[in-house]
């Protein structure tokens, strides 16, 4: 590259810098009202957006050619970072110049990063430098050892969602974790969701208190392993069922349990083991268990307890219609006639009164973190009529609680629920975190700020914000800077909601923006959604979450959501996010000797 090109490169890496410094006065008075730690990271926000106000292609393939950086990773310290680049062009042209070291430098930007980190998710006592948040079920209110397997695993911080349970679980999940944190000598902090303004489906119609227990079989369909039912005064687990307490005391090693399940089957169990507080016995076949089922072993008998009901769903194929309505109390399916007319028109109810008032007909909605496409086709007062443009074959299934997005529709919703204001109360005393969800503009953050400082909590309760809308990540910069003006701040990718409301074929670019804007202004970020969710699940990752899970790195922690494989859905990603380490800093590609091609 001749001394005229090198010249012409120079004038455009300074002509970002002069618009990067005038965003700087631009956003002056908002700079000067964060939290004084900071005040040098929404400088340099400030900087980042003048310099993405710019088209850099052509700057960036140049300075690659001249073998020096091309800003891609630029964002955390840009203004240290352009002048550098300009300094070494203007070397190679062969003019000499001073380097100005003013602006915070590479090596700060990651001490500010990591100290914002550790101030709101908690220090690492090992090398990996990524946390695991966890999201805790509701079993774990019941059975004190699943915190503690849950932390040798790997978790750094637990979960607790306010949308379900109620704060008696809640007190006893945070007691059974505080409890293994000190045990085991870690610190694990506790984060508590907000459940806001989302839009759900309502209740369907609950299905009997029945659960069913089976042996394991084989791919001929050959008992491998008899269904093993495990007698408790507390349900815990699946194969839980809940009984008296002196009845299970009354019980020994090879007695016989007898009953007649819901078929009318009797059934003879064998009693294979007993402690304190429990029994076990086996049997053969498939059996189901009712509330309110009696049992007798030697002469003695007991009822089952209550067991939960059987969750019910609203199956839906293409070309299907599905009212959407706030009057009635439950959902239920649809029933065809031999003649194939509809006797029953399948329906779910909504409680948001604003999806009635500002949907408008032709608008799409979807089911269930988009698993379920629509199209709005009829409207009135209470009710709309929606046509299913996309679901699995054979049909999806719609349940109860599950998300609605309209990403069309202007939507008239914002701030927190009365739940979330009464939520956030129990919170504040006893949680380290709060994750504040649909959080779309600065004016919702000031409004958590304003109930913060009610509560007496604003320096020492972290804010989580959940980025869940293309709302949201219109006005993340905004974002941003209002919540800085407290000093613990996070975000939290919720990639769910966010693929449904940016566009499937827009969240992979939506999510590296997201992360480069909270790497300019040095705040933590919580990758969020369907993490490792098979093996969570189901006992088994899938190809594709594995590389997911490497993506994650990116970020400053990972969430994982609850699932009966969870224990082991953590070790996993421990040794992922550790392993990996070495091969990737945060965005950085790093590269260690090969040992092996």
């Amino acid at each position: 590259m001749n001394a005229t090109k090198l010249l012409r490169l120079k004038e455009q890496l300074d002509e970002v810098i002069v618009h990067a410094k005038d965003k700087e006065l631009l956003y002056h008075d908002r700079i000067h009202s964060v939290h004084s730690k900071y005040r040098k990271s929404a400088k340099n926000l400030a900087h980042y957006l003048g310099l993405r106000a710019y088209s850099m292609s052509e700057v960036q393939r140049k300075l690659g050619l001249l073998g020096l950086s091309r800003l891609a990773r630029a964002e955390a310290h840009v203004l240290y970072s352009l002048r550098r680049s300009s300094f070494f062009v203007q070397a190679f042209a062969g003019l000499q110049s001073d380097f100005k070291k003013g602006e915070i430098n590479i090596k700060a930007a990651r001490k500010s990063l990591k100290e914002n980190t550790a101030n709101l998710l908690g220090s690492l006592k090992s090398d990996r430098r990524v946390r695991i948040m966890v999201t805790m079920p509701s079993e774990g209110a019941y059975d004190s050892s699943l915190a503690q397997m849950m932390i040798e695993a790997g978790m750094d911080c637990a979960r607790i969602n306010c949308a379900h349970d109620s704060s008696t679980e809640w007190l006893k999940m945070i007691h059974h974790t505080r409890n293994a944190s000190k045990m085991l000598g870690k610190e694990v902090k506790i984060a508590m969701d907000l459940g806001g303004p989302k839009i759900r489906t309502g209740p369907i119609a609950p299905g009997p208190r029945v659960i069913k227990v089976r042996p394991q079989r084989d791919d001929r369909g050959k008992v491998i392993r008899p269904a093993c039912i495990r007698f408790r005064p507390i349900r815990v687990r699946q194969n839980d069922i809940p009984v008296d307490r002196d009845w299970i005391a009354s019980l020994q090693l090879d007695m016989i349990i007898r009953l007649t399940d819901t078929r009318g089957r009797k059934c003879k169990l064998k009693v294979v083991r007993t402690g304190q507080g429990f029994a076990e016995a086996l049997f053969p076949k498939s059996i189901y268990f009712e509330t309110g089922m009696t049992l007798e072993a030697n002469g003695n008998t007991t009822k089952v307890g209550d067991l939960p009901e059987k969750e019910r769903f609203i199956l839906l194929e293409e070309g299907d219609q599905l009212l959407v309505t706030k009057q009635i109390p439950n959902g239920m399916p649809s029933k065809i006639e031999e003649h194939g007319d509809f006797s029953l028109q399948a329906k779910i109810s909504c409680a948001c009164a604003e999806l009635f008032q500002d949907v408008e007909v032709g608008e799409e909605i979807y089911f269930d973190d988009g698993k379920i496409t629509g199209e709005i086709i009829r409207k009135d007062k209470d009710q709309v009529m929606v046509r299913i443009l996309r679901a699995r074959p054979g049909g999806a299934k719609l349940k109860s609680d599950k998300g609605i997005n309209l990403p069309a529709t202007n939507l008239k919703i914002k701030g927190l629920t009365l739940k979330d204001r009464a939520d956030l109360k129990f919170v504040a005393k006893h949680a380290d975190i709060v994750n504040c969800s649909f959080i779309n503009s600065a004016e919702e953050v000031r409004e958590v700020h304003e109930l913060l400082m009610e509560l007496g909590v604003e320096n020492t309760l972290g804010v989580v914000l959940k980025i869940e809308t293309q709302k949201a990540f219109n006005h993340l910069p905004e974002i941003l800077l209002e919540s800085m003006k407290l000093p613990l701040v996070g975000v939290m990718i919720a990639r769910g909601d966010l693929a449904v409301e940016a566009g499937w074929e827009r969240i992979g670019w939506v999510q590296k923006e997201i992360l480069a804007l909270c790497s300019a202004a040095h705040i933590p970020v919580i990758w969020a959604t369907q993490v490792l969710e098979n093996l969570a699940k189901k006992g088994r990752p899938s190809r594709s979450e594995i590389t997911d899970a490497v993506q994650s790195m990116k970020a400053e922690c990972v969430m994982l959501n609850k699932g009966p494989y969870i224990v082991r859905a953590i070790e996993l990603l421990d040794k992922i996010l550790t392993q990996h380490e070495q091969h990737q800093l945060k965005g950085d590609t790093m590269l260690p000797a090969l040992s092996k091609l």
